[in-house]
């Protein structure tokens, strides 16, 4: 529709002029709902200034139309931040991952000429114009080639690439001037994250390989299908590949216990095997990058720019950490985590006290015998409720190697998943069941 289309600004001072527009509105709005409320003898706060529906408002819809790194932030923050971000700044970030808008035709075709040359179509019996898909680094568009094969085209963003490190740190002056954020969300640790990620999530040539190895990986297993790639068609701002049907993941909520109950399992599994067995992590677990075949039963993977390799050292210190939770040994435990790098040195003994403590709830589905139920469990509140606890006493506490921030959110996304399809799965025979296997091929 025509309402969902705007230009993808690619100049850099285009880019920046949105933000800086948007930051004079804000701080407009801010001083015109202050002046109303003190004129009613109020006395408003700034964060109830700034937090205000029309601000909220013009922050979405801004970042929406910037695409690339500033839509990026906005996803992360809404998936990393939890209820540490305001709820109506939490809504708005949530709706970011699916609410992209598309280019107008006359981008989308000018950017064709300018990667495939003037007799782009010639490779296609038909390319559909409208995409079916958006997101915050490109759109996603159906093509049939002369064969009748069925292809998904994702095309980049004009100007995504060369300003993923300006616009990220554009949007984080403008969260922390207008104050979105709160102080106690390590927000340069989360952007620092976003310009890594973003830049391989933009190379789409890297996307392919990944895609590859992940292919090797999984063989013939007759649980998934990981589309494939039209090398020939693709370049490192167009990634052509097998179209696949498949319905949202959501969907299995309403299939029976027994369909819910699989297919959480099997993306449970899936997860163990990424960091055990391939040492190999898709580490995105956006619900949209899973899709579901209620025909023959199989999983749908998609979008694998965010893969991230795992070291051996760092694989091995979370199969201990796991094994330690399940045993109770907090002493093992303690001992893995400094192996993955979480601890300082001259750590607090308190501090390291919490630290386990936490990773020892985060295992409790490891830990049970039998069935987990995730439908039924507030497990995300306490450890949310714990970390906050923590943060209050953050002097000995360090980030943690990059890899391991990624492997938390990968399990996280796995829970979330299995608490929205009200699963019930023996998390514990699963690892054991890979850990095992994994150990058998080392």
């Amino acid at each position: 529709m025509k309402n969902n289309e705007a230009k993808v600004p690619s100049g850099r001072l285009s880019r920046l002029s949105k933000m800086g527009g948007l930051a004079s509105r804000l701080a407009g709005n801010v001083l015109f709902e202050g002046a109303k409320q003190l004129s009613k003898g109020q006395s408003p706060k700034l964060q109830q200034l700034v937090m205000t529906p029309s601000n909220i408002g013009h922050v979405a819809e801004k970042l929406s139309q910037l695409r690339g790194a500033a839509m990026k932030v906005g996803q992360m923050l809404s998936m990393d931040a939890g209820d540490l971000v305001a709820p109506e700044l939490a809504e708005v970030l949530a709706k970011l991952r699916s609410d992209a808008k598309v280019m107008p035709h006359k981008q989308l075709t000018t950017l064709l000429v300018q990667q495939w040359g003037t007799d782009w179509l010639a490779p296609f019996a038909q390319f559909e114009l409208r995409p079916f898909a958006a997101a915050s680094i490109g759109q996603v568009h159906v093509a049939y080639l002369d064969t009748g094969e069925k292809l998904a085209v994702k095309i980049q963003y004009p100007g995504v690439r060369d300003s993923i490190d300006s616009d990220i740190d554009n949007v984080a002056t403008l969260l922390k001037v207008s104050r979105l954020i709160p102080a106690n969300v390590k927000l340069d640790t989360l952007l620092a994250e976003a310009k890594a990620q973003l830049h391989n999530e933009a190379d789409y040539h890297f996307e392919a390989e990944q895609i590859t190895l992940y292919q090797q990986h999984l063989g013939d297993d007759p649980t998934f299908i990981v589309p494939k790639v039209y090398q020939q068609l693709s370049n490192d701002s167009i990634l052509c590949m097998q179209f696949v049907a498949g319905t949202p993941i959501e969907s299995v909520a309403q299939a029976s216990q027994e369909v819910r109950n699989l297919v959480a399992s099997r993306l449970m599994e899936l997860c163990f095997r990424e960091l055990f067995e391939f040492k190999l992590l898709q580490s995105d677990p956006n619900f949209a990058n899973f899709q579901y075949q209620a025909d023959s039963q199989k999983i749908v993977l998609l979008d694998f720019g965010a893969t991230r390799t795992i070291s051996d050292t760092l694989s091995q210190g979370y199969m201990q950490l796991m094994l330690g939770a399940i045993a109770q040994d907090k002493q093992q435990m303690a001992m893995a985590a400094q192996q993955i790098g979480f601890f300082q040195d001259a750590i607090d003994p308190q501090q390291k006290q919490l630290i386990i403590d936490i990773f020892y709830l985060a295992c409790e589905p490891l830990r049970a015998q039998g069935d987990y139920h995730f439908g039924n469990s507030d497990l995300a509140k306490r450890i949310t409720k714990a970390g906050k606890a923590m943060s209050t006493q953050q002097n000995e506490w360090h980030t943690p190697p990059t890899d391991a921030i990624f492997i938390h959110r990968k399990l996280a996304g796995m829970y979330l998943l299995a608490a929205k399809l009200n699963a019930k799965i023996n998390v514990n025979q699963l690892f054991l069941k890979v850990s095992s296997q994994s150990k058998h091929n080392c």
